[in-house]
């Protein structure tokens, strides 16, 4: 797996971002490529605590006894997700790109010191291994999701 912590797999996971145009169609789900990208921010948001999900107990215990396996390999299409991260409306596709290429860039630049959060509100404790496989399992899939 890519470490988003790595100069070299974060600027190949941008390059891919910067590939992505606005008319892009997404090959599964409902998202346009502009709401793709805030879906993104928003998600490592959540690293940075900049942005709180509501999970009750019951999806907690269930985010704990999943997160092995989903970490292990790609996201399966279509996957349910949380509700603050169900995007609605249209964006400015190049600000919310310009602003996924800088938050992506923080993960090499800061290393582990990007993440500002050790329990995840789904998945539970985190380690620096266990948030670079989200986000880069997370960004990968988005990316595929729009064939980039």
């Amino acid at each position: 797996m890519k470490n988003i912590f790595n100069k070299e797999d974060n600027l190949e996971i941008i390059n891919r971002i910067n590939l992505l145009e606005p008319n892009a169609t997404a090959l599964w789900g409902k998202m346009s490529a502009d709401q793709m990208l805030v879906h993104c921010n928003k998600a490592i948001e959540v690293a940075r605590g900049e942005q709180d999900l509501k999970i009750g107990w019951g999806m907690r215990l269930l985010g704990k006894i999943m997160k092995k396996k989903a970490f292990s390999g790609p996201f399966r299409k279509n996957s349910p997700t949380a509700p603050e991260f169900i995007i609605k409306g249209n964006y400015n596709f190049e600000e919310e790109k310009k602003k996924l290429i800088s938050n992506f860039k923080d993960f090499a630049l800061l290393g582990k010191d990007a993440i500002k959060i050790e329990v995840h509100p789904f998945w539970g404790k985190m380690s620096t291994e266990d948030w670079n496989n989200l986000m880069y399992l997370h960004i990968n899939h988005h990316l595929e999701q729009f064939n980039v």
